[in-house]
């Protein structure tokens, strides 16, 4: 493959602007496009929301060697220009400038899978109508040459009257067309006779004759995708290779994860122990060692977990199995009312319960659309895994389990997801089977070819994990610890601060402790709680900023500080309560922008709350 596939298609050409132009990024799921974009811009990138939706889009800039950097923009993916759902409107008000915010842009890349050119091509009618300056680029075109298929970008490029280039994205090869069209003089679209866009069947068929025109050459069905589906999509072999995979992943976290987190560990112990030499025994040292660092650090160490984690995530997204798994899925999701597309979603809460249900603007139906929302938070999101992590280290001895394949705290915490999961399944056939119930829709879903991810998107994806959760550590952590340092700081007694027990925070705890004893919590666990309610891992900042000021800054003491306030019973119960309860506000306001009011956010958190409360009561009676 060379950069000669490109073909311009019309001699007339527009100079480069002297401003900044601003491309869009278009194409159906799993073209490539998104990986284009990564590519091309690296780390000069950003995501975000558009006025007034809450469908995310990334804003990127490619910087070009002798030219203007341009502006581009990743959109969510489509198959028409007639929306349906909110991403594809997103979509349609970008391209046409009605978007709040955005201006129109000055062309438009439109990045199409190469292996699938008869059913990717016809959404190329719909954007040529437009009229801007267009560049086709036919991706995966290495995969295309290896599996026996052809096209001729030049008779393609006439036929559709724009530039055509031959491409690879996740390999970077051809993609000197793409800088050449960013950089340089850009090529006017030549009219040509475009099919009845509203007309379906005319797309295909208009989509068939230009391939055919161009001599496309369908690549052969991939030997290695036909063995891998007959085992991932089998009905018994499917699910089994599933639970395997995900025993795997939890296994993972616990055992490579764990040098790191040590490390990371020693050296919050370490720095700590060194700024208390250094500054003097004043109110501003508590604050800084016992407070910001104590709490902050205690999170902090679970940083390896949650980007080990978000790497098999995207490493199986990536390679095309996550898409299997959505399909057998889609089989559990029929019985309880659900359809297919509610798994996407659910599937994303793992990593936050908040783009997960701005994710749920792709299903058509209200209902359905509602009772995904509804159920969303109980998956396991990245915010439970350093509670759950601290409290399994403390109070579950690690045990092998499975001729030493897999071990009891790796098991304990898959047992925690697993029990995420059934509330949200149980959750949801009692809202389908009464005040959600509605007629079930198809779910239709492409399967993506197995690949082999792309280092350069994973380790981009993996970054941007990094920045956010450090962000979060950096903010609302932050401020939690500082706000609480001072309540656990005042009332002062002769001019030091009290007993942390006698303080406002002290105070605080116990005015709630008679409700929560009954669970197996102290004082200082219901500070955690109250806390809490900013974001589920904040729990953690807080018992470390406690048991940090009680033990004059040593985090390494958080552990056997939690086995001498807990016992097992109540351990369990914490770990209960956090896998029900709807411990995050911004999931709320989430949800009540979602649903246009405070009316499903309101019972959301009155019963997820309450069966956090009633499963943890019993569990700790039980368990005493």
């Amino acid at each position: 493959m060379n950069d000669r596939a490109e073909t311009p298609a019309a001699a007339a050409t527009a100079p480069a602007a002297a401003s900044k132009r601003l491309v869009a990024i278009v194409g159906p799921p799993n073209s490539g496009k998104s990986t284009l974009f990564n590519r091309l811009t690296g780390l000069r990138q950003k995501v975000a929301n558009f006025p007034g939706v809450t469908v995310e889009h990334r804003v990127g800039r490619a910087h070009l060697h002798g030219h203007h950097d341009v502006d581009l923009v990743d959109l969510p993916g489509i198959y028409s220009m007639r929306p349906r759902s909110e991403d594809e409107r997103v979509t349609h008000d970008v391209l046409h400038g009605e978007m709040p915010g955005l201006r129109r842009p000055d062309a438009v890349m439109l990045v199409v899978d190469s292996t699938n050119l008869s059913r990717h091509l016809p959404l190329a009618a719909s954007i040529l109508s437009l009229g801007l300056p267009t560049l086709v680029l036919l991706n995966m075109a290495d995969d295309l040459a290896q599996r026996g298929g052809e096209v001729d970008a030049e008779k393609l490029a006439l036929q559709l009257g724009t530039p055509v280039a031959l491409i690879s994205a996740a390999k970077g090869e051809g993609l000197g067309a793409v800088t050449r069209f960013l950089g340089g003089g850009i090529a006017l679209p030549r009219p040509v006779e475009l099919p009845v866009l509203q007309d379906v069947p005319q797309c295909r068929q208009w989509a068939r004759q230009i391939s055919s025109g161009a001599d496309y050459l369908t690549p052969a069905p991939s030997a290695w995708t036909r063995r891998l589906d007959g085992l991932f999509l089998h009905p018994v072999w499917g699910p089994l290779v599933f639970i395997l995979v995900v025993g795997a992943v939890f296994q993972s976290i616990f055992s490579w994860a764990r040098p790191m987190m040590e490390a990371i560990e020693e050296f919050v112990a370490w720095s700590g122990g060194w700024l208390t030499s250094q500054l003097p025994d004043t109110l501003w040292r508590s604050l800084l060692v016992e407070g910001v660092w104590s709490g902050v650090g205690a999170v902090i160490v679970f940083l390896p977990q949650i980007l080990l984690l978000f790497l098999f995530i995207v490493v199986l997204e990536d390679s095309g199995y996550l898409a299997r798994a959505a399909l057998i899925a889609d089989r559990t999701m029929a019985r309880v009312g659900l359809q297919g597309k509610s798994f996407i979603p659910l599937l994303s809460a793992y990593a936050c319960a908040v783009p997960a249900i701005m994710a749920t603007r792709t299903i058509e139906s209200k209902r359905d659309r509602i009772a995904t929302i509804l159920i969303a938070p109980f998956m396991t999101c990245s915010a439970r895994l350093p509670v759950y992590t601290l409290i399994i280290a403390a109070f579950i001895p690690e045990q092998p389990l499975l001729g030493g394949l897999f071990g009891t705290r790796a098991a304990s915490m898959l047992g925690l997801y697993v029990l995420g999961f059934v509330a949200a399944v149980v959750t949801a056939r009692l809202l389908k089977s009464s005040i959600l119930k509605s007629e079930r829709t198809p779910f239709v879903l492409e399967m993506p070819p197995y690949r082999r991810p792309n280092l350069r998107s994973v380790a981009l994806r993996l970054w941007e994990r990094a920045l956010a959760f450090l962000q979060r550590a950096g903010t609302v952590i932050l401020a939690v610890t500082i706000v609480l340092w001072c309540l656990a700081s005042v009332p002062f007694v002769d001019g030091q601060p009290p007993p942390i027990e006698q303080s406002l925070a002290g105070t605080l705890g116990r005015a709630i402790e008679p409700l929560i004893e009954p669970l197996g919590f102290n004082w200082k666990i219901g500070i955690g709680l109250i806390t809490s309610l900013a974001a589920r891992e904040v729990i953690v900042g807080t018992l470390g900023t406690i048991y940090g000021m009680e033990a004059e800054g040593d985090p390494r003491g958080l552990q056997a500080a939690l086995q001498q306030d807990l016992s097992f019973a109540g351990a369990v119960a914490l770990l209960i309560f956090f896998a029900f309860a709807m411990q995050c506000m911004s999931t709320l306001a989430v949800v009540r922008r979602e649903t246009g009011g405070w009316k499903w956010p309101a019972v959301q958190f009155v019963f997820m709350s309450g069966l956090a409360y009633v499963c943890a009561l019993v569990t700790f009676q039980v368990l005493s």
